[in-house]
């Protein structure tokens, strides 16, 4: 079965924004927390935590969840733009 060039399209747009979410889930989930102890010397003004010691005990969390509901909602958009999005 051959693809057409709407599905080519598709799947090129939804591979770059898997890889984009990717990137940003290996930047929060790994690249942080390899500067934690540079991270430690600033300390967050209200809350007066190291900022290292926040980004891993909830910054990491919350960027995922976010991205959770970003990219669900970016895919949902370039579904409805090639027309394969499923009905609310």
């Amino acid at each position: 079965m051959a693809t057409s060039a709407n599905d080519q399209a598709h799947w090129s747009k939804t591979t770059r924004l898997m890889f984009a979410h990717l990137g940003v889930w290996l930047f929060f989930g790994y690249i942080i927390h390899m500067f934690v102890n540079v991270l430690n010397k600033v300390t967050i003004p209200v809350l007066g935590f190291p900022l290292g010691f926040y980004m891993a005990a909830q910054g990491s969390l919350i960027v995922f969840v976010i991205m959770l509901f970003m990219f669900a909602k970016q895919q949902d958009n370039i579904d409805r733009e090639f027309g394969v999005a499923e009905d609310d």
